[in-house]
């Protein structure tokens, strides 16, 4: 079973379909991609190159004026999917490769999405709060600076998993390698520090996608996955115009992961199948193996024998 489960978990980390790891790394490169792309147009095609940011880039980007943002709602999300900094746009994706990919291994596949939008949500209310509350920062309104970047999501994804694994080390040739809880805090307090200069809103805004990232492990300790509508909503919306029809779960079951025949009334024994198997490792690849069952886990344990 061990070697199956190891094989599994590392398919879902090396890029298996609907691996959300990879998923947001390539939305960040295609968004970036293509404003790139559109810049370079207006810079060659000897357009008004300061056009740009105000015709294109502000359209991606968060703006701190209520009446700019209540005419692009959308740009609540799409900011913490664009870049337009070569330099942020690189450093943004190492680290959630890092983080993210420690994320999974621990948790499996499902908790990295989530994490990664209530963090940029949580980023986006602070920064429009914070630079619209203290008169210290009426002059970011004035000048509209804009917020963009993934910076509160990767914030949230990384201290959410340094508080699942504090202990976790990288960089092993680094005398044993580094804890993360280490790495952690010197960005934390990087952005701690940033909240008295001219970016004290986008500091914030980190700071809550950090905090955002610790509340949601702190829930997920309590039993209460905050992604589990999020998936719901995916899954709906991606089958909303399927025609198949969904199978009687209980039905199927009954037929073939339990053999009555030949027991006492109402004893079930659970058959080694195949199919069960794989829908048990499928779990294991989303929420991680220790959100199995005891009986799951027995299972695996007799199926490792029988098999």
């Amino acid at each position: 079973m061990g070697v199956r489960e190891q094989n599994k978990r590392g398919k879902l980390l090396l890029g298996e379909e609907g691996n959300a790891l990879i998923m947001l790394i390539t939305i960040n490169v295609v968004l970036f991609v293509l404003l790139k792309f559109i810049e370079i147009v207006f810079f060659l095609g000897k357009m008004d190159i300061t056009k740009f940011v105000p015709n294109v880039l502000n359209w991606f980007s968060l703006s701190p004026k209520f009446d700019t943002l209540v005419t692009r709602p959308w740009t609540i999300f799409s900011y913490m999917f664009s870049h337009i900094s070569v330099w942020m746009m690189i450093s943004n994706m190492i680290w959630l490769w890092a983080f993210g990919y420690i994320l999974q291994d621990l948790t499996g596949n499902r908790k990295l999405g989530p994490i990664y939008v209530y963090g940029g949500l949580a980023g986006a209310l602070f920064f429009v709060l914070t630079i619209n509350i203290f008169p210290v920062l009426q002059q970011d309104i004035a000048s509209a600076i804009p917020m963009l970047g993934a910076g509160a999501c990767v914030m949230a994804v990384s201290v959410a998993t340094t508080t699942l694994a504090p202990d976790y080390r990288i960089f092993p040739m680094i005398n044993g390698g580094i804890p993360l809880w280490v790495l952690t805090l010197i960005f934390v307090l990087i952005d701690f520090a940033m909240v008295a200069g001219n970016g004290a809103g986008i500091a914030v805004a980190h700071l809550a996608g950090a905090a955002m990232g610790f509340i949601y492990i702190k829930r997920l300790d309590k039993g209460h996955d905050m992604g589990n509508w999020m998936h719901s909503f995916y899954h709906w919306a991606c089958h909303l115009f399927d025609p198949a029809k969904k199978k009687d779960a209980q039905r199927l079951r009954q037929e073939v992961f339990y053999d009555v025949q030949g027991q006492q009334p109402f004893k079930k024994t659970p058959n080694v199948t195949q199919q069960k198997i794989d829908d048990i490792l499928d779990k294991i690849g989303k929420n991680g193996y220790h959100f199995l069952t005891d009986d799951e886990k027995d299972y695996l344990k007799r199926a490792s024998k029988d098999l």
